[in-house]
């Protein structure tokens, strides 16, 4: 299923669903970022998904990780809350969607990196070459937030 995302354009289409959405930083010991090239729109960003009914947002994260990538991890942190009205992901099924997303941060606690249907590419990157990665500027956002390490988490 293919995924357009759009940006404050008055001709993105009119949403029909609120999703709850969690994603992870995950970094190794150099400081470098696991990211994931997205198999639907081809673009770079943080492993994460839809929340299920019977889970936590930290839950929903450690599972978005481990059937994104194979890793176990273990949530240590809350990056922020993302619910810009402006940002709308629309899907070649006719779902239009906002998200209301929370990233946290998180450690890998076991499990083998694997590439899975939802991704082309795993890699773990430095922050300074974020921006030569194709990437939605909302996961630069995120990603901005996260270098930040800020006393409180983003609202917005």
């Amino acid at each position: 299923m293919a995924r357009t995302e759009y940006y404050d354009d008055p001709n993105a289409p009119k949403p029909n669903s609120l999703v709850v959405a969690a994603s992870a930083v995950v970094a190794d010991d150099q400081g470098r970022v696991l990211l994931q090239r997205r198999r639907d729109n081809g673009l770079w960003a943080l492993p994460g998904g839809a929340m299920e009914v019977e889970e936590s947002l930290p839950g929903t994260a450690v599972r978005e990780v481990k059937e994104e990538t194979g890793l176990d991890v273990e949530i240590t942190g809350l990056v922020g809350t993302y619910t810009d009205p402006r940002h709308v992901i629309a899907y070649s099924d006719g779902e239009v969607r906002r998200q209301f997303a929370v990233v946290f941060t998180a450690r890998v606690v076991g499990g083998e990196l694997a590439v899975s249907d939802e991704s082309t590419e795993l890699r773990y990157v430095s922050p300074g070459d974020f921006e030569a990665l194709p990437m939605h500027h909302t996961q630069r956002l995120r990603l901005t937030h996260y270098l930040e390490h800020r006393d409180r988490p983003y609202l917005g």
